[in-house]
């Protein structure tokens, strides 16, 4: 029958390696259209070619939950069960996003969990942007939150995940080394930006503070001109001609205040 797993197939976590899609998303993969004409017949190295076709991730869309083209290669993945040299390519593989997380999921689903941690971590740093399809509709993700679902989550494109132990736990048992940083010497650089950075702005401190003084001196200059020139308008005039008439007036206005004369 087209439907059964390959007579070569070992067994997956003790079950068939189809079992680990549930039954009922297995029917629908069956009665899909896409099944039928261009899964059927497919190897090992058939599926690269429908591999690259893939646009999107995801298990299955719409109100009646169809399966999507990414759900129906790894159930053909389950059942033809491709060498582990395969899968690999598949994961580093770099020109077709889409490949690398098909090959992430069915390694997820039928790895070891060393093996899983080895080859997944990698992709950490791939922060290439995925299409998701869900029965909500269109969602974006990238590479790195699609692995890390998988590597954290027990559910993940509408299928049940398999058990994967903690890394720590694997540390302790010696199954699995400490975990490196992909990303060496970004730590350094980012240290030497910042110095250099703090140094550029201690640097340009006193010219800002010299572009403000002068900012303000010519904010300020027009208003010392104003009241300069308004105490020049309020100050008495020099001593002259006119110098009895200012008195005259002054005592004029003095006598209307009951105030007492002055002496000229």
């Amino acid at each position: 029958m087209a439907n059964r797993s390959d007579p070569m197939a070992q067994e997956v976590h003790g079950t068939n390696p189809q079992r680990i899609v549930e039954k009922i998303l297995r029917m629908k993969v069956y009665a899909t259209q896409y099944w039928k004409e261009y899964c059927f017949g497919l190897t090992a190295e058939t599926l690269v070619d429908r591999a690259i076709e893939i646009d999107h991730v995801g298990g299955t869309y719409g109100g009646i939950r169809k399966p999507t083209k990414f759900m129906c290669l790894l159930l053909k993945m389950l059942q033809i069960q491709p060498d582990l040299e395969i899968i690999v390519e598949f994961i580093k593989n770099e020109e077709y996003k889409y490949v690398r997380a098909l090959g992430a999921l069915y390694l997820r689903c039928v790895g070891r969990p060393p093996e899983v941690y080895k080859y997944l971590e990698p992709l950490y740093v791939d922060y290439s942007k995925l299409r998701v399809r869900t029965f909500e509709g269109w969602t974006i993700t990238h590479v790195d939150e699609f692995v890390d679902e998988l590597l954290t989550e027990d559910y993940s494109c509408d299928i049940a995940l398999p058990h994967l132990p903690k890394r720590w736990h694997l540390e302790q048992q010696n199954l699995l080394g400490p975990r490196t940083n992909n990303a060496d010497g970004l730590d350094d650089d980012d240290d030497d930006d910042a110095s250099s950075a703090s140094s550029e702005h201690s640097a340009k401190k006193p010219e800002r503070g010299r572009l403000v003084m002068k900012r303000s001196g010519r904010s300020e200059s027009p208003r010392r001109d104003r009241k300069k020139k308004k105490a020049d308008a309020d100050a008495p005039p020099p001593a002259g001609d006119g110098g009895d008439l200012d008195i005259e007036a002054t005592n004029a206005l003095r006598a209307k205040l009951g105030l007492k004369p002055l002496r000229p």
